[in-house]
């Protein structure tokens, strides 16, 4: 029996190889699924059908001819002439035969291919963090390692795709077997979603995983904290910022020293109530990133009650206009500044008008007060000044005076000093009678001098040009002949001072009249009284 077997084998193989081979059909299976490879491109009758593996030596694999059993139960025909496998593995992959007897011996080839998955993508991206729902990030300015593998047969073709929220996707590039590759620099340009992609070119499935990447950065300067009173000044609110990093960071609140947490939030703001505030107080925030620095960033406040500084008393005169003034300074938060009258109690804050005008620089406030009044405006006036740390206050006390007659008082005291002066001068000449004589003489001596100048000027004056010094040597002796000629011709007391005028003549330059002059001075001095005792003579 087994070599009758034989013989007919080797009889259909020699039939194969006289009829020659023809074109080969390419099937495609997938493992683990079934496959139909069809007996050539026939229809109508057909006669008995027998499949064969094309190996080294072909191997029978079913056949119509009920005497020879199906090589695998995974073997069968299908339509009587059609070979089903199923469960296909990888071993099935190859060539194979299917020969049938009608008229005539015909063969046909098949050749299987067989492709397994790809089942499992891998996508690694190093040196990132991961968030707790999973998503990746990478720091600014660090390097980012991307890998995409997948278990496949043949190895699939892998792509990676990178989308960004506003643009469209944009391929990094495809490999056969493993792509991967390096960015350097992370910016923030490059944070979006990347899918690699990996297809199985035979049987054409495909697979793709997509990573959400994030590039994150923390804040390029300090952060900056300070305090303020929102609503009224019951309440303290703290804030602090620390912007431009991604993503925001958290802001923890502390009471220094000791560290004491006052509270921690995303948003940095506390609030704070009286009871937690005293003046000096220190409040320290610290802010701190997922990407750095490790001890975070810092910045303090420290509160201040406010300082008053202002004049205690100003002066108004009635209908004019006055300005108060305070300043502020040391608060912090800035204290709000308020004017208040302390004429009755409680204090009444004053509201600005036409009357009183308030006006505020930082902090520092005026208060004008126009057309000033005794009865209305003269008092206390208090300068209030408050924070949600402390409450400061200062009196300031405001006259209302008439205004004073300054024309009346410069002529009371011109007129003042002109009757002292005429006082004092009559009192000098009822007294000192000699002080007429000697302010007489005084003036005589002056008038001759100038006589006798006038007469040497009219002579000789270009001679005096060229002999300077000569003519003051003449001068000189001419005075003293002159003071001579006075002691001899004038009497050695005088009491009338009327006839001095008649000395003063001589300054006419007429001879005449100088010689009427001192006759008439000779006449005066005859009439002197003869009891004249010498005691009594001036000297």
């Amino acid at each position: 029996m087994a070599a009758g077997v034989l013989v007919c084998l080797g009889a259909l193989l020699a039939r194969w190889v006289v009829a020659g081979s023809e074109a080969v059909v390419v099937t495609v299976g997938e493992v683990d699924e079934a496959v139909t490879l069809r007996c050539g491109n026939v229809s109508g009758p057909r006669g008995p059908v027998s499949w064969y593996r094309s190996a080294s030596e072909p191997v029978l694999l079913v056949s119509s001819n009920s005497s020879f059993p199906p090589a695998s139960a995974r073997f069968s025909l299908w339509n009587a002439s059609s070979l089903h496998i199923a469960a296909l593995s990888l071993q099935d992959e190859g060539n194979y035969t299917c020969q049938e007897t009608l008229n005539e011996t015909q063969q046909f080839r098949v050749w299987l291919q067989v492709a397994s998955g790809p089942y499992q993508i891998e996508v690694n991206i190093s040196t990132t963090g991961t968030l707790p729902n999973g998503t990746l990030y990478a720091a600014k300015g660090s390097h980012a390692d991307f890998t995409c593998t997948s278990s496949a047969w043949p190895p699939p073709m892998v792509e990676w795709w990178f989308k960004t929220p506003d643009s469209s996707d944009e391929p990094f590039g495809n490999n056969l077997t493993v792509t991967s590759f390096t960015l350097f620099l992370m910016s923030p340009k490059l944070q979006g979603n990347y899918t690699c992609l990996a297809e199985n070119m035979r049987s054409g499935r495909h697979r793709k995983v997509t990573t959400e990447l994030l590039v994150y950065y923390p804040p390029p300067s300090a952060p900056q904290c300070w305090a303020e009173a929102p609503s009224g000044l019951s309440m303290l609110q703290l804030t602090c910022r620390w912007d431009g990093g991604y993503p925001g960071p958290g802001y923890l609140w502390t009471e220094e020293p000791g560290a004491l947490i006052v509270g921690k939030s995303k948003l940095g703001v506390e609030m704070l109530n009286q009871s937690q505030l005293s003046d000096g107080k220190k409040f320290k925030c610290v802010g701190s990133h997922i990407v750095g620095p490790e001890s975070g960033a810092s910045c303090v406040v420290q509160i201040r009650s406010p300082s008053l500084l202002s004049d205690p008393m100003k002066t108004c005169f009635v209908g004019g206009n006055v300005t108060l003034t305070c300043q502020v300074s040391g608060a912090y938060p800035p204290a709000e500044i308020l004017w208040l009258r302390n004429l009755t109690q409680p204090k009444v804050p004053i509201q600005p008008s036409s009357h009183y005008v308030i006006t505020q620089n930082g902090q520092s406030s005026t208060l004008t007060i126009h057309n000033c009044s005794p009865d209305l405006d003269e008092g206390y006036y208090v300068c209030r000044a408050e924070n949600p740390v402390g409450v400061r206050e200062v009196d300031i006390w405001l006259s209302v005076k008439e205004p004073l007659n300054v024309g009346g008082i410069v002529g009371t005291i011109v007129s003042l000093l002109l009757l002292g002066l005429a006082v004092i001068s009559g009192l000098m000449l009822y007294y000192s009678p000699v002080f007429c004589w000697k302010v007489g003489n005084t003036f005589r001596g002056q008038d001759t001098g100038d006589v006798m100048v006038l007469v040497d000027s009219d002579e000789e004056e270009e001679e005096r040009e060229e002999e300077e010094e000569d003519a003051v040597e003449e001068e000189e002796e001419e005075e003293e002949e002159e003071a001579a000629r006075e002691r001899a011709d004038f009497p050695t007391e005088m009491r009338k001072c009327g006839h001095i005028h008649r000395v003063t003549a001589l300054v006419n330059g007429n001879l005449e009249w100088m010689g009427n002059g001192l006759q008439d001075l000779q006449d005066d001095v005859s009439e002197l009284p003869s009891d004249v005792q010498e005691e009594d003579r001036p000297v």
